[in-house]
């Protein structure tokens, strides 16, 4: 006789939940009562009561205890008059029917009607409506949705243990009597799996058991939907109601299934009496029975351990946790802090990890964000292994360094490693993303130290290696100067910083590398010379520029007046700069235009002077100059411009009074100059 148990048989997460939390509390001893029965089975109920937390039938009998309310929830109103009674609460209601209080209290809001679908006198269905502010109908049928009235809009929520097809049959109505209908399918998905479960193991079964009370929803529903597949359907609520005959042949196939509200116990009872009345261990001992058992629920069930890898299935979201479907006899819960997928919904499906098996109410407890921290772990490991870099962000800064964020792994860089200089203010790393080189690592305490500062220098020196690799005398590069001294400017090439000498910068003589570049100005660069062994490079900037002897003959031909400043005296002589890099002198004997015992006596340094070129030496690099001549020559160009101008002043009155247009008395004769006496 084959026995197949249903894999999602038995005790609901919500009904799990509640009592584990009432046996928790009868430990405690404090007084306590169920405001109605805790669950829809009298085992449960009796084991309950004989620990001292009997139901009570209304808040009056509560009055003065802890009340647990059971997982099928109560109205605002009732929770109002067990605070007026002075009873402390504790709230068991399932998850799934607390979502269908805050849908069905929202949806009322603004007025508009809300349709519950369900049977009305159950109660989980009487404390939805509770929560209803405005007007709510309760239909449990396809025919009884048609006796609605048509209406403009409305929602239509759903008992959370209801069956599925009866849901669609019924909305496919109201889509036709409401104009605007928001539907909330608030059916338990562990119910309609349940459904599903029961509807296959009863079409491949010879007979079925379903086990649990005669006055629960759910385990009704479960019987009706059996016998409908499987006419040899029995409901039982203990083992003891198992006809003596049931099975009468060894080759039949027998499936068993379990209310939301039946506890383990009982439907191990069912699984071992079957297997006693079977004869199939005879004379085996309790212990042998229980094997049977567990090993027949193995059958059907899915394994999980702490740390195992699990696919499942998304069911319920809530505030706080999803519920996932995992395969096995209990779903799993997931605290959303421990969800890295935030768009999940009902149906995905998501990998998670087992935490625990049993959280103390039964549930297994999962996380998301454990796959992905190890995954990240491993990821980092690798990359340790590997000597590469890291990206992390600097999140605190505390004593003795930084705390980094490296891909959600939190990793210290003690303050010596953060730069290649001292850092004073370590929280300004705080916010900014950084490359790390990790340095140490504890696996066992996953403990990661990294280093900025390593990073930073083997970055340079490899850099510092391509750039010596690409240079060669001779070649002219691209380089940014990056500070200036006194004997001339650093230029970075690249990776590697070059001296541009202060001789080489200009071809003029220069105080001051500031004369002619910046810093962070972007020059070009000869390389004059490489020393590897001494790390040093020797650029040249002048060498790209014009010579200024080049063309000085072109520039300043031999007779030219030209102006300069006097840039040095010397005893026989001055120079005069006529361009940067190009000089002439004036020798002492052509500083005046008489002679000087000194040249101080003519020309002071700085002063700008003209000059006649006198001769022109490209060869030797030589021009002499003259002060004299030129003052010679502008004294004689001054003196025949004078000339020039007394001329024309000369002729002017001729020609602006002529003889017959002005009019010249003559005089009298007697008084005509007297003539000179005869001798």
């Amino acid at each position: 006789m084959p026995l197949e148990i249903a894999p999602h048989a038995g005790f609901c997460m919500g009904v799990r939940r509640a009592v584990s939390a009432a046996e928790a509390l009868a430990e405690q001893g404090e007084p306590a009562c169920t405001l109605g029965e805790l669950i829809h089975n009298p085992q449960v109920v009796n084991m309950l009561r004989e620990k001292g937390i009997p139901p009570v039938a209304d808040v009056g009998e509560a009055a003065g205890r802890r009340v647990l309310i059971r997982s099928h929830g109560v109205s605002p109103a009732v929770l109002q008059a067990l605070e007026a009674a002075g009873c402390a609460v504790e709230d068991l209601t399932c998850p799934f029917v607390d979502k269908l209080h805050h849908i069905a209290e929202e949806a009322s809001a603004d007025g508009s009607p809300v349709i519950v679908v369900g049977e009305r006198s159950h109660p989980e269905v009487a404390g939805t409506v509770g929560w209803i502010r405005s007007r709510a109908w309760v239909v449990a049928t396809p025919e009884e949705a048609e006796l609605l009235p048509e209406m403009a809009r409305a929602t239509v929520c759903s008992q959370t243990t209801f069956p599925p097809k009866v849901w669609d049959a019924v909305v496919a109505v109201l889509r036709r009597k409401v104009e605007q209908l928001t539907e909330k399918c608030t059916i338990c998905p562990a119910t309609e799996i349940r459904q599903r479960e029961a509807r296959e193991l009863a079409a491949r079964s010879d007979a079925m058991i379903v086990v649990g009370g005669r006055h629960s929803a759910n385990t009704a529903k479960l019987y009706a939907t059996c016998r409908a597949l499987c006419p040899r359907t029995i409901l039982v609520e203990c083992a003891a109601e198992i006809p003596p005959a049931f099975a009468n042949t060894h080759s039949e196939k027998i499936g068993i299934t379990a209310g939301a509200s039946t506890p383990d116990g009982l439907l191990k009872e069912v699984v071992t009496t079957m297997t006693d009345n079977e004869n199939m261990n005879p004379v085996a001992p309790q212990e042998a029975a229980e094997s049977d058992f567990a090993a027949a629920i193995d059958s059907t069930m899915v394994h999980y351990r702490p740390g195992a890898v699990l696919t499942g299935t998304v069911i319920s979201i809530g505030d706080e946790e999803v519920i996932v479907n995992i395969g096995g006899k209990s779903d799993g819960l997931i605290k959303k802090s421990d969800l890295v997928d935030k768009d999940v919904q009902p149906g995905s499906e998501i990998e998670v990890e087992v935490v625990k098996v049993n959280d103390g109410e039964g549930n297994v407890v999962l996380s998301q964000r454990n796959i992905v921290n190890r995954k990240a772990w491993e990821a980092l490991m690798e990359k340790f292994h590997a000597g590469e870099y890291v990206t992390g962000v600097g999140r605190e800064a505390v004593k003795g360094g930084l705390i980094a964020d490296v891909d959600g792994i939190r990793a210290f860089v003690p303050a010596s490693q953060l730069d290649n200089r001292y850092v004073e203010k370590i929280a300004s790393f705080v916010g900014k993303e950084m490359k790390l080189k990790i340095i140490e690592v504890d696996e066992k305490k996953k403990r990661v130290v990294a280093s900025r500062r390593a990073a930073i220098q083997e970055e340079a020196a490899a850099r510092k290696e391509e750039a010596w690799s690409r240079l060669e005398e001779g070649a002219v590069i691209h380089g940014i100067v990056r500070r200036l001294t006194a004997f001339g400017a650093f230029v970075d090439v690249g990776g590697v910083d070059g001296l541009v000498h202060i001789t080489d910068l200009s071809w003029a003589h220069i105080k001051d590398p500031s004369e002619v570049v910046k810093p962070n100005q972007e020059i070009d660069v000869v390389v004059l010379k490489l020393d590897r062994e001494r790390d040093r490079i020797q650029l040249g900037y002048k060498q790209l520029q014009p010579k200024p002897w080049d063309n000085a003959e072109l520039k300043y031909p031999v007779g030219s007046i030209v102006a300069g400043k006097a840039v040095r005296i010397t005893s026989f002589g001055c120079f005069v700069e006529l361009e940067p890099g190009l000089d002439g002198l004036v020798h002492i004997t052509q500083c005046a235009p008489t002679p000087v015992a000194k040249v101080e006596d003519a020309v002071t340094v700085g002063e700008i002077v003209h000059v006649k070129v006198l001769s022109v030496d490209t060869e030797n690099k030589r021009i002499s100059l003259s002060i004299r001549q030129a003052l010679e020559e502008e004294a004689m160009d001054n003196l025949e411009e004078e000339n020039l101008e007394l001329a024309e002043g000369e002729e002017a009155p001729a020609e602006e009074a002529p003889a017959e247009e002005t009019p010249v008395e003559e005089a009298p004769a007697e008084e005509a100059a007297p003539e000179a006496p005869e001798a």
